[in-house]
């Protein structure tokens, strides 16, 4: 049965220029998620870390590395996975 992601949560670094916004925005358009969310935990001078959660039906998770390092970020680690097995049976039609 095929399994897909559908929660991802990152510890990860972006850059002070770029806004969270632009950030949670982009990820949402880019990557098909349907929702995303984001907090900053600390500030440093040049960046910002981030705590950053991605939820879809089937998030792919090397597009969704790939673009966060196209937007200038560095995840640190990935702290969180979901995933869930779909059923690819098709309901009994009804009469």
């Amino acid at each position: 049965m095929p399994v897909s992601l559908t929660r991802v949560v990152l510890d990860m670094l972006k850059p002070r220029e770029l806004g969270l916004s632009d950030l949670v925005k982009a990820v949402c358009e880019e990557v098909g998620a349907e929702q995303v969310s984001a907090d900053i935990v600390e500030v440093d001078v040049k960046t910002e870390t981030v705590k950053m959660t991605v939820e879809g039906e089937d998030l792919d998770l090397d597009l969704l590395l790939e673009k966060l390092e196209e937007l200038g970020c560095a995840v640190r680690s990935i702290d969180s996975i979901t995933a869930r097995r779909v059923s690819t049976e098709r309901p009994a039609e009804a009469d």
